[in-house]
């Protein structure tokens, strides 16, 4: 693949970034006076991504690969809206105590994210298990990256960062920013950066060079989630409200 053949993997993945978020936003600022609804929005993504990424399996072509990225992100989704409702987040509901240091404060944060975490896992297990025995995984890589840069950016909120926008994070979830660390810079917010991006990079060089243009679709659509999550990142150490991007989806009343 050409670099010129990487505009269509990488405006896929930016469109779907950009309305996926704004959708599950939306979904859990104004449809959070009813739980069921959004809990059905979750469930209703969970059954159409497991569906196609079932159906996806067992093939390698092209429209196959996108249809498998698009299932990885509706399971991601199902996640996301669970926790932003709170239906699925940890055993700690409480504020982090002020005087809580140390070990005590990793293990509060610890317990207030660990159903969701484990939830993530679990799932990332069974997607890459399939994926390791069938054709096409696309899927699977799509959602492991998406844990591991949501471990990433919790760990630096938790160690603290220069800037970030929480507009995103309802209000019956207001206790969780009292495990964020100080606004300033920490060394693992540049070595995340530059981690994420190195590993994007690597994607954009695997597609160029594949010979087979489902692999180099599949490598190239990996390389702009990557980049993506480099940009996220980027944005907790620069003085830019990314909140703004999605400003149609809140509920103003929230903010």
């Amino acid at each position: 693949m050409t670099p010129t053949g990487l505009v269509l993997p990488f405006a896929v993945v930016i469109l779907l970034w950009f309305a996926g978020t704004g959708l599950v936003a939306m979904i859990n600022h104004r449809l959070r006076a009813s739980l069921g609804r959004a809990l059905f929005a979750a469930c209703a993504c969970a059954m159409a991504g497991l569906a196609i990424v079932v159906a996806t399996l067992g093939s390698m072509a092209v429209p196959a690969i996108y249809a498998s990225f698009v299932g990885g992100l509706l399971i991601w989704s199902w996640h996301e809206i669970s926790f932003l409702t709170g239906a699925v987040a940890g055993s700690h509901t409480e504020p982090c105590p002020p005087q809580a240091r140390g070990w005590r404060r990793f293990s509060r944060a610890t317990l207030a994210l660990i159903h969701h975490e484990v939830a993530l896992a679990m799932t990332a297990g069974l997607l890459l298990s399939l994926g390791a025995v069938t054709a096409n995984a696309t899927a699977a890589y799509a959602f492991a990256l998406l844990f591991l840069f949501r471990l990433s950016s919790k760990l630096n909120l938790y160690c603290g960062v220069p800037n970030f926008s929480d507009e995103l994070l309802p209000a019956h979830l207001d206790y969780l920013r009292s495990y964020f660390g100080p606004r300033r810079m920490q060394p693992l917010l540049p070595l995340s950066i530059v981690a994420i991006a190195a590993l994007g990079f690597w994607f954009v060089h695997a597609a160029t060079v594949s010979a087979d243009l489902a692999t180099a679709t599949q490598a190239g659509l990996l390389a702009c989630l990557c980049l993506l999550g480099a940009l996220e990142h980027l944005f907790l150490a620069i003085p830019f409200r990314d909140s703004q991007l999605w400003a149609w989806a809140l509920d103003r009343d929230r903010n």
